[in-house]
């Protein structure tokens, strides 16, 4: 029975193209990845490296702090060098028409979609495993590194244009030249408890070594008031004056662990760990609406003869604040974002897998030139991928959304538009 062989043929998956293929798409991936870790690379991570060079902190050091920053390069490049390299493959194949003689030999497309589902799963993972394991473990050793090299070279805290948070220090620097710093705001308050404003039109950074971090001021204007009493303030002027930060301060200051350098463990855990303290503020607050609530209710109840009516609009005013008290400890920012992170470190990783059918089903479309073409249309959605991904993560931030569609429509909606694609594809 003729039919029944052939039937037999394009069912079976060919081990020889299923091989072919899967090296094919390493190769391409191994090339695109390059490209986007440049380009990562170069962003993130040699800017930085040049900024803190400028400062002379020993090469050795930097080029530790350049590794151990390595695994968010990695994570964010692996996902799109799946999908370009896919891209350029099966481009590569179609136009050369190594898919037409396939499908002329009785073979199937499973003999494409299966090695490039295989390549989506395997990237998926060491993502998964670079993003969830090496990032945080790096994370680590960057902020012991950081710590270490701000004891000796205090300087780098010291940026242009910007706001630096210490304990009780506020600093806001202008232009910063060599080690001059020109519209010096400092906002501090002292053991005492005295709150302080202190203006100069420019400061010199010295070194302080094992004190901390010096800064000579010219021309400064001090304002001092007492945190009890703010009326009772003082003033003075200073041609010259020298203000201190400590090295416990400057340490104190070092950016903490973001939930983006955690582990799906440790997110999990900070996310258990806040919505406990999230019930209990709410807790709090419930009860004090309770009580509020039965003040109001009685002076309600007993009428303009009782002794609460005269203080019935102050005891539901204190009602409605209570209500909107437990309304806002509900929506808490940082329980959000851990909430945001987690969904994020599953969805970006696992792109790759959803990249496999659009990329596949694009490739399959190509007449000519299929490289060039899958390299640009690679680039084009990863872009697109990266603007829908920001755009989640703001609209579950600012807007409510909620958490898992944030960070899971932009995979849905290629892994959907893939399927589409490739069921039209191969019913034509």
């Amino acid at each position: 029975m003729p039919g029944k062989d052939t039937l037999e043929v394009k069912r079976r998956i060919s081990p020889t193209i299923y091989k072919y293929i899967i090296s094919e798409m390493f190769f391409s991936f191994i090339i695109c990845f390059f490209f986007f870790f440049v380009v990562f690379f170069v962003n993130q991570i040699l800017l930085m490296a040049k900024e803190v060079l400028t400062k002379h902190v020993p090469f050795g050091q930097v080029a530790l702090l350049i590794l151990y920053s390595l695994p968010t390069v990695i994570a964010m490049s692996a996902p799109f060098a799946s999908l370009v390299g896919t891209l350029m493959t099966v481009g590569r194949l179609t136009s050369d028409n190594e898919v037409l003689v396939m499908l002329s030999s009785g073979l199937s497309y499973k003999n494409i979609f299966y090695p490039a589902i295989t390549v989506g799963i395997v990237v998926s993972l060491l993502s998964f495993f670079t993003n969830d394991v090496l990032l945080p473990a790096g994370t680590v050793q960057f902020n012991r590194l950081w710590r270490k090299i701000l004891l000796t070279t205090p300087g780098l805290e010291m940026e242009a244009n910007s706001v630096k948070r210490f304990q009780d220090t506020v600093i806001v620097t202008g232009q910063v030249t060599d080690n001059v710093i020109e519209s010096l705001l400092i906002l501090d308050k002292t053991d005492d408890g005295e709150r302080r404003i202190i203006i100069s039109s420019s400061a010199e950074l010295k070194d302080g070594g094992k004190e901390g971090l010096s800064l000579n001021l010219e021309d400064a204007f001090i304002h001092s008031s007492k945190e009890i009493a703010r009326e009772d303030y003082d003033y003075a002027y200073s041609d010259n004056l020298q203000y201190w930060v400590s090295n416990e301060e400057i340490i104190h200051s070092t950016v903490s662990i973001s939930p983006r350098e955690k582990s799906s463990r440790d997110v999990s855990a900070a996310i258990k760990e806040k919505r406990n303290d999230v019930a209990l503020r709410a807790n709090d607050k419930k009860i004090r609406a309770f009580a509020n609530a039965y003040s109001l209710e009685s002076s309600l109840r007993a009428g303009p003869q009782g002794e609460g009516w005269n203080r019935r609009s102050t005891s539901l005013a204190n009602f409605q604040r209570d209500v909107a008290a437990i309304e806002t400890s509900l929506k808490d920012r940082s329980l959000l974002v851990h909430i945001i992170e987690i969904y994020r470190k599953f969805s970006v990783p696992f792109g790759a897998f959803c990249f496999v059918f659009i990329a596949v089903s694009l490739g399959l479309m190509a007449k000519k030139s299929g490289q060039t073409v899958g390299f640009i249309f690679g680039v084009i959605i990863a872009v697109l991928y990266w603007s829908m991904l920001f755009i989640g993560q703001t609209m579950g931030l600012r807007l409510g959304t909620p958490p898992f569609i944030s960070m899971w429509y932009p995979n849905i909606f290629f892994l959907i538009a893939g399927i589409i694609l490739a069921i039209i594809k191969v019913r034509r």
